[in-house]
């Protein structure tokens, strides 16, 4: 049996709705009109991306020992580009955000993005996600592992996503676009 396009069953896209029903032990998010429920992160996970918001928190978004000039957040959702993103954190220079807007969700596309990757999330993370981000004109993405204990460091350009440095293991770095101050990596993996 021959089956014409107009007789093939098209999965709706999902809404914001079905996102919003999911559990709260689920992060959703709404990719290529397909709905990712993914659990909440690994306590590995959630240390690794608590300990980086303090480290960029202090000096970036507060100024402390630092030149400041960033909003720094913990996963915000992101409405980009027709997509709904969560990253594990983001950041916006202050300039471009000069009142925090009293929000639950942000269609303004941030600076920088950090994905913490895990067993899960590591593939969309890598694909479907940075293809976004990249839409959405994002100018800098870190994807770091936190059992292999690497920092991956990309930039945008016109022909796309660079990758400027790959950092693993126990060392000090300069990791743009926060290289005014150096970041102890050994400090995110100590458990």
């Amino acid at each position: 049996m021959r089956y014409s396009p107009s007789a093939v069953t098209q999965k709706k896209p999902a809404t914001y709705a079905e996102l919003e029903a999911l559990p709260p032990n689920l992060v959703g998010e709404i990719i290529d009109g397909e709905l990712i429920a993914s659990p909440r992160p690994a306590f590995v996970h959630a240390v690794v991306t608590s300990r980086l918001a303090i480290d960029l928190g202090g000096p970036f978004d507060r100024g402390k020992d630092g030149p400041g000039g960033w909003i720094i957040v913990y996963e915000p959702e992101l409405h980009i580009v027709d997509q709904v993103l969560v990253p594990d954190l983001a950041g916006w220079r202050r300039e471009r955000v000069p009142e925090i807007p009293d929000v639950a969700a942000v269609g303004l596309p941030p600076d920088w993005v950090c994905e913490v990757l895990s067993p899960s999330t590591a593939k969309i993370d890598r694909s479907r996600k940075m293809r976004h981000y990249a839409a959405a004109d994002v100018r800098h993405v870190w994807l770091i592992d936190p059992l292999a204990t690497t920092l991956e460091i990309y930039r945008l350009d016109s022909k796309g996503w660079r990758l400027i440095d790959t950092h693993a293991g126990d060392v000090v770095v300069r990791a743009e676009p926060f290289d005014a101050i150096e970041l102890d990596l050994a400090g995110l993996w100590r458990r």
